[in-house]
């Protein structure tokens, strides 16, 4: 007698793979969760430290210390790739390009010259000091554009190890900090006009945040300059994004033609989430979204890049950072320099 298969219907099936998948990456995504709030918390304590920062050193932390257990993961590598881009792809909701445009052809050129200075400047710097090519390129992509968030949106292109983007991100944070007390101080020295210092923190700084700080020493018109000057630097990430992905997939395309048949495709010129952080652009600029909902999409800006960057702290090794030695600090420090002599001397020219 022939024994009957019973086979599950498809939705239940699909409903049974769904749970399994959740089960599996929901320890991971409740940590990071937690990590990000408490970065938020401490900033609201202390409004100078970066609540990005502080997600970055608790997933280092809990990993170097053994509190991220096998079941934790799945999760915490599901945050550091899907969850921090989506929270780049809300950093377009801060950008209007009529601010941009506010700025004129002139102090625009400006800009453009302080970004691809900065970006091919420090990779040379980097070949210099026998670095990877991976640590140079997330240095540079963050120095020339926005710290963290551009150094993660860089990362699929880089080649490089979890520890050389914690590293990167390190660099970025720790130049930014001091140049909230050392920019100021330069300006006063040099009798910088008010707007002129704004574009030049604007020019140079690499968190929004850390703009404002610097921006904030002198008054209003100097944070409004610095914070045009920023946000305009931030848009020239998608641009800048695409000729990276366009160098990689050059120099991987054999890799694509393997007969092996086990090489991994080469990412889009255009990756998904850039394309919906130019969606994002567009709906700012539209003016559709008022200051409310502008201000939520922030907040939630800031948790999702938060649990994305817990994620990738949790991929650190610190046995792996020392190795590296101290190269990469005078990468970012020879960077930081360069940053703020370009940008001094293209705000000078465009003022």
């Amino acid at each position: 007698m022939n024994e009957m298969i019973v086979t599950p219907a498809p939705g239940k099936f699909m409903a049974s793979n769904a749970i399994s998948y959740a089960h599996r990456i929901g320890t991971g995504l409740v940590f990071a969760l937690f990590g990000s709030l408490a970065g938020i918390a401490l900033h609201e304590v202390v409004d100078w430290i970066s609540p990005l920062v502080v997600a970055v050193l608790i997933g280092a932390l809990a990993a170097n210390v053994g509190l991220i257990h096998s079941a934790m993961r799945p999760g915490l590598k599901w945050s550091a790739r899907h969850i921090l881009r989506s929270g780049i792809v809300l950093v377009g909701f801060r950008l209007s390009l009529r601010e941009v445009a506010h700025l004129g052809p002139r102090a625009l050129a400006a800009v453009c010259v302080v970004v691809v200075a900065t970006f091919f400047g420090t990779q040379w710097l980097g070949r210099r000091l026998g670095l990877s090519s991976g640590l140079s390129l997330l240095v540079a992509t963050g120095y020339s554009i926005c710290g963290a968030s551009a150094i993660a949106a860089a990362e699929p292109f880089a080649d490089a190890t979890e520890e050389e983007v914690a590293y990167s991100i390190a660099l970025v944070t720790l130049c930014g900090s001091l140049s909230i007390a050392v920019l100021p101080a330069i300006g006063s020295l040099l009798g910088l006009g008010d707007a002129l210092f704004g574009a030049w923190v604007g020019a140079s700084v690499h968190d929004v945040g850390q703009v404002v700080a610097a921006a904030s020493t002198r008054n209003s018109t100097a944070l409004k300059a610095a914070v045009i000057v920023k946000l305009t630097r931030v848009v020239l990430l998608a641009p800048l994004l695409a000729g990276i992905a366009v160098a990689y997939r050059r120099r991987h395309k054999n890799d694509a033609t393997a007969l092996d048949g086990d090489a991994k495709p080469l990412p889009p010129i255009l990756p998904m989430f850039v394309a919906l952080f130019l969606v994002a652009v567009a709906i700012r600029t539209s003016g559709v979204l008022n200051g409310l909902w502008l201000a939520r999409l922030k907040n939630l800006e800031t948790l999702l890049m938060g649990m994305g960057l817990v994620g990738l702290g949790a991929g650190v090794s610190v046995a792996k950072l020392r190795a590296v030695g101290g190269r990469p600090l005078a990468l970012g420090l020879l960077s930081w320099v360069l940053v703020a002599v370009v940008s001094l001397g293209a705000a000078r020219l465009a003022a």
